[in-house]
């Protein structure tokens, strides 16, 4: 009976470690496919920012495509063209509300912006000085013009009196018919001679006296001397008399 007992007993245990080596086995299986399926989930996160980050590659790719085929000045251009697309919207609420849109414009101007702005005008035609006859020659052709201020009763006369040949083309005989008039011919006169004038007061070489002392050997010791006789002559005028009497001591 007691060895009935006893291998009752040793059965228990036996399926009891059979039962432990089974749970643990189906553990391990659960852990592994956790650790499996937790792979998957990264893999995929993978390949959907991978596929993310190709997609927006292109499309930045596509862009700068865009923008090389763009004109150099696009940038300040399409700016451009927002802000007078801006300008044009506030003039329509100004002409529907009746109001005067420079006035507008103005109130909405501030005392920096306003003093920062003339200075910027008064810098856009600096003079640069001479560089060249030809840049010389348009300053002089655009101060001229901006000087000139049209007649256009003198205009509309005109063109009344020459009718089509006021406009001529290849086949107009014209050309050296046209006598100035009295005034015209004045105001020519009176801006010439203020180029005159203007020119005189320019810095140009100065004219050789015959009658002068010649004390240098060449030019470049006749100006020293003439520097030394500006700084130094009042107190060496008396030994140049003495030497030039020979009374000297």
């Amino acid at each position: 009976m007691a060895t009935e007992i006893k291998d009752s007993v040793g059965n228990i245990e036996d399926d009891e470690e059979v039962s432990s080596e089974e749970e643990s086995s189906v553990s391990a299986e659960d852990s592994a496919a956790q650790k499996r399926e937790e792979r998957l989930r990264k893999f995929r996160e993978l390949h959907l920012k991978r596929n993310e980050a190709r997609k927006l590659n292109h499309q930045e790719v596509v862009e700068e495509d865009k923008r090389q085929k763009l004109p150099s000045n696009w940038e300040a251009r399409k700016a451009r063209l927002e802000w007078e697309l801006k300008e044009e919207e506030k003039k329509k609420e100004c002409a529907a509300k009746g109001i005067d849109y420079h006035r507008a414009k103005l109130l909405e101007i501030s005392a920096e912006d306003a003093e920062r702005w003339e200075r910027k005008k008064k810098r856009k035609n600096p003079d640069l000085g001479f560089s060249d006859y030809a840049a010389a020659q348009l300053r002089q052709y655009q101060r001229l013009t901006r000087q000139i201020k049209p007649d256009m009763e003198e205009y509309e006369t005109q063109k009344e009196q020459h009718g089509e040949n006021f406009y001529p083309t290849s086949n107009s005989l014209y050309h050296g018919t046209h006598v100035p008039s009295k005034e015209g011919v004045d105001r020519m006169v009176a801006d010439l001679d203020k180029q005159i004038e203007k020119r005189e007061k320019y810095s140009r070489r100065r004219a050789y006296n015959d009658d002068a002392d010649i004390d240098y050997i060449n030019e470049r010791n006749a100006k020293f001397n003439k520097k030394a006789e500006r700084f130094y002559g009042k107190y060496t005028a008396e030994i140049k008399q003495n030497l030039e009497r020979g009374t000297a001591v």
